[in-house]
């Protein structure tokens, strides 16, 4: 829902350099020759999504959308059930990606996939932590600083084979296990993801700050393009 962006629709659908975020990364990743189809989960009774449904239908790899549910977990296990008709082996590559994060680069995309090709689960993309990382208690008074060695920050895509990441959201629900993203869900079941470092610009849009950085972050993609 983006609450934290103040905004009267969900940040998905908030304008970003003449069109919505959410045609911006439908468009990336659709655009994308190694991916061969794109399922949106919405919100139920989205109330605005009809006015954008007709834009995302001219993208040729949309397949359509799909009910979300209550947490990310939900949203995604109902994603993985909705594709099924279109995966051929439970070891076929399955994509996750927010739609928040619209300047994810197809270069950062390919890396992922070639890193993990021959992975028995999958990866992700992030970045190392660069900065000083510290511990507060519930007053926000620091208790001690984090060794930041081998710390990163989860980014998306994720991509995991079908098979594994349909048992490890199922299993993680059944479970009550937390799930913050993809990857954990595939850790718990016993795996390690691989990490892929991506690229500083693919920002989440959060706050209402985020839309100048990234309005910048794709203005410059477009003329190194």
């Amino acid at each position: 829902m983006g609450s934290r962006m103040g905004a009267e629709c969900p940040k998905q659908y908030l304008p970003l350099l003449g069109k919505p975020i959410l045609l911006h990364t439908l468009e990336k990743l659709c655009h994308f020759d190694g991916i061969n189809g794109v399922l949106l989960g919405l919100a139920k009774n989205d109330p605005c999504w009809p006015e954008h449904e007709a834009a995302c239908n001219t993208l040729s790899s949309f397949l359509g959308h799909y009910p979300g549910g209550k947490e990310r977990a939900d949203t995604v296990l109902n994603g993985i059930q909705a594709l099924e008709p279109h995966i051929e082996s439970e070891d076929d590559w399955v994509l996750v990606h927010d739609a928040a994060r619209p300047c994810i680069r197809h270069q950062d995309i390919q890396a992922l996939l070639e890193a993990i090709e021959n992975h028995e689960a999958g990866g992700l993309l992030g970045l190392p932590i660069a900065d000083t990382v510290k511990r507060t208690d519930n007053d926000n008074a620091v208790t001690d600083t984090v060794d930041r060695a081998g710390l990163w920050r989860a980014l998306t895509p994720q991509v995991f084979r079908y098979g594994v990441l349909k048992k490890a959201l199922k299993t993680a629900l059944k479970e009550n296990i937390t799930v913050t993203d993809e990857s954990s869900a595939v850790e718990a079941a016993g795996y390690k993801p691989l990490m892929v470092t991506g690229t500083p610009d693919n920002i989440k849009i959060t706050l209402p700050g985020d839309l100048k950085m990234a309005e910048l972050y794709l203005s410059q993609q477009d003329s190194n393009s």
